[in-house]
């Protein structure tokens, strides 16, 4: 660590408006930046063309790596296990710790840079009587990406930079593209599921095309009653409303599903509230988090898009968390994150059980 630069940084270069912004921010600051492109999926020679040539025009030297081994074994692998047992991930939780920032620091390290960079919309604070770095959620309320960081150790965390952090608009970031006459200004935001192209196959095909299998089973009602058939439980998930093929002369909404049994139970909207969560494979910034049996007063987020909302957290003999929100929550999902906060500061997370 002595021997990298703290004048140096990595910043993972997509070719988006978010990640060249981040770039002009940086070297304005005087920072010397080298832009990163990760192919994800090994065969994106269009991609990492398009940010070589904006980190020429940005006047930045460029690294390109084909991680397609690693993003296939890990985040793909995953993404298609529990979606087959009846969970809703989030892959960029899972491919945040284990691929992209884990790349970031390994490039960083050859090339002796000290920081890392993206363009997300978070920010890093230090707590410097604990000596702990903490994700904290960015100042854009819209766009805030704090959420899916949650799992970053102290390792990472202690070297990120993240220049946009403090835009709390949008608008901002692109009309600083524009001032700088890139071309990517007005480009689109990325999709939500970096590797599947949405306009032209569903997550379902694409689940399909990588051979998960798709078995019917029986639709139920809450107290076991068949009421038809499903597709297949990897079509589904808690909440869902269109698509279910299936009229009962009444809105009808997943509420659970037993991949166990290969059974999807459908009820009302009313049957999706809880005020108790329960996750697993829970971590927080500190490496430590909550003793068993101490209870926390935090805010926390169900989903990416969700509000924070007040409630109690309880560390469980197991190692679980148990989450009483004092508002019922609708449609907690198993996969999904469930994200901790204080204030503004990212505590931890886990998924949900």
């Amino acid at each position: 660590m002595t021997n990298l630069s703290k004048n140096k940084v990595v910043l993972g270069l997509s070719g988006g408006v978010d990640s060249t912004t981040a770039a002009l921010l940086l070297k304005e600051k005087g920072f010397q930046v080298t832009g990163y492109y990760f192919d994800a999926l090994g065969n994106n020679d269009e991609g990492a063309r398009a940010a070589a040539a904006l980190a020429d025009r940005l006047g930045i030297d460029f690294i390109t790596e084909d991680v397609s081994d690693a993003f296939s074994h890990i985040v793909i692998k995953d993404f298609c296990r529990q979606y087959a047992c009846g969970r809703t991930p989030n892959p960029c939780v899972i491919c945040n710790p284990t691929v992209k920032f884990k790349s970031l620091i390994e490039v960083a390290d050859r090339i002796g840079a000290y920081y890392i960079a993206t363009g997300h919309y978070a920010q890093i604070c230090h707590d410097e009587e604990q000596n702990v770095y903490y994700v904290k959620k960015g100042a854009n309320e819209r766009k805030d990406q704090s959420y899916m960081l949650y799992r970053l150790g102290q390792e990472v965390l202690s070297r990120i930079i993240f220049p946009l952090g403090s835009i709390d608009d949008k608008d901002k970031t692109r009309n600083l593209a524009r001032s700088f006459g890139l071309p990517n200004a007005d480009n689109a935001d990325s999709q939500e599921i970096c590797f599947i192209d949405e306009s032209k196959e569903s997550y379902q095909d694409y689940l399909a095309r990588a051979g998960v299998e798709y078995k019917s089973g029986n639709f139920v009602d809450s107290a076991g009653k068949i009421l038809g058939q499903h597709k297949g439980i990897p079509c589904y998930t808690i909440g869902q409303r269109k698509g279910l093929g299936i009229a009962l002369g009444k809105p009808a909404f997943v509420t659970r599903i037993n991949a166990d049994k290969n059974e999807i139970t459908l009820g009302d909207n009313e049957e999706l509230f809880t005020r108790t969560v329960v996750s697993s494979d829970n971590v927080f910034a500190d490496g430590i988090g909550p003793k068993k049996g101490e209870q926390i007063e935090v805010t926390a987020k169900i989903r990416y898009a969700s509000k924070p909302a007040k409630a109690i957290l309880t560390c469980l003999e197991n190692g679980k968390i148990q989450t009483f929100f004092d508002d019922p929550q609708r449609a907690a999902t198993p996969g999904q994150s469930i994200v901790f906060y204080k204030d503004d500061r990212v505590l931890g997370g886990g998924f949900i059980d």
